[in-house]
């Protein structure tokens, strides 16, 4: 297991059923760490975005929105960075070899740009029980202007 999915002493987590409307306490939860931790407006959107991805992810993919399975999403506050990490029940994926999503023969295709998202959005993205399992670090700092 990598650096960021290692067991972690949560500054704060939840655990809810799979379904939908759920997403909305993973929005709190974050809304709520981003408040408490002075994340800059330049950062939020990315870490909002990044993580309703990976937990719709959890509840739609990996637990095929089955309500009796849970999804856990928490985080830890580092000195100048926040740790996310979703997990669900699901059986993993193999998060080595997707499609790519800006491929001309995809483009058009409904799914498959989470795990895309995630990656361009967080600052590192680490996966682990073969998939089931993903964590996410994104820096308080302010971004910088590209």
């Amino acid at each position: 297991m990598g650096a960021l999915t290692e067991e972690l002493e949560f500054t704060q987590r939840i655990d809810f059923p799979a379904k939908a409307e759920n997403i909305a306490l993973a929005e709190k939860l974050i809304d709520d760490a981003c408040a408490r931790h002075n994340v800059h407006e330049s950062r939020y959107g990315n870490i909002l975005i990044a993580l309703t991805e990976a937990v719709n992810n959890a509840i739609h993919h990996g637990n095929r929105s089955d309500p009796s399975k849970t999804v856990t999403l928490g985080y830890v506050a580092k000195e100048d960075s926040l740790l996310f990490m979703v997990q669900d029940q699901g059986p993993g994926f193999d998060f080595t070899h997707l499609p790519d999503p800006t491929d001309p023969q995809n483009i058009e295709k409904p799914h498959g740009r989470g795990v895309f998202l995630m990656r361009a959005l967080a600052d590192s993205v680490e996966f682990a029980d073969q998939g089931a399992t993903v964590a996410m670090a994104f820096s308080l700092a302010p971004a910088e202007d590209k």
